[in-house]
């Protein structure tokens, strides 16, 4: 990463889950059903991974219901498995209506719409829970649009999913910069046509395979002291 500006976008297309959320949360509330905290992170593989193949085969799946099937998958035949494994996806999908945000978003978030960029979630999860976690935080106000892939054709990174926030928002892909903690998420965003912003949370190396992103910051903070008008 280095710190040279780059020219800001018109708007900022912001990826949800990971991105902005802290997921941690989640793996609690598998330890909190008896099981190891750790199974939170191929669960939550495991709904990407069945979301990206529906894509490709022309399907558009409910986020909820590849969720239930995840954790029935990463459950099954554990002798610490909870009797009702619906009842406990439930419970693991409601955490996800109180997830947090990570604690450098509504400084970078304020201060990038400060600069009059324009703001927008676009989620292969839910709107309701990007809703609810801008709102709990105060950032239903910066933030203009709440964009579900559910309204698209395709889930991320199909470029259908792109397509529908831009069209929906009113600008070239050009004119938006995709961010997200995701590589599969840049690259798709870059195949599109938008530019792209790869926020390395854990320190992780952004795969060579991948289209590179324009940017990588380590925050939200960061990519506001990148992005100059």
């Amino acid at each position: 990463m280095d710190d040279a500006p780059v020219p800001a976008p018109s708007l900022l297309l912001l990826d949800v889950n990971e991105t902005l959320s802290d997921m941690a949360p989640v793996g609690e509330r598998f330890a909190a059903l008896g099981l190891p905290e750790h199974l939170a992170s191929p669960w939550f593989a495991g709904i990407l991974r069945d979301g990206m193949a529906l894509t490709v085969t022309g399907d558009n799946p409910a986020f909820a219901d590849l969720a239930r099937a995840s954790f029935h998958a990463v459950v099954h035949g554990r002798p610490d498995a909870p009797a009702d494994l619906d009842a406990a996806a439930s419970e693991v999908l409601g955490t996800f209506m109180r997830l947090p945000l990570h604690p450098d978003v509504v400084p970078g978030l304020r201060a990038l719409a400060g600069r009059g960029i324009r703001l927008a979630t676009l989620s292969n999860g839910s709107a309701a829970v990007a809703e609810g976690l801008l709102e709990r935080a105060g950032l239903d106000d910066v933030v203009e649009r709440v964009l579900s892939v559910a309204d698209a054709p395709r889930w991320k990174p199909d470029a259908s999913a792109y397509r529908y926030a831009l069209d929906t928002c009113g600008v070239e892909g050009g004119e938006a910069m995709l961010v997200a903690v995701h590589p599969w998420d840049t690259h798709g965003a870059a195949s599109a046509g938008l530019r792209s912003a790869y926020v390395a949370r854990t320190g992780a190396p952004y795969p060579p395979t991948m289209r590179a992103p324009e940017l990588t910051v380590a925050s939200f903070t960061d990519l506001a002291a990148r992005l100059t008008r």
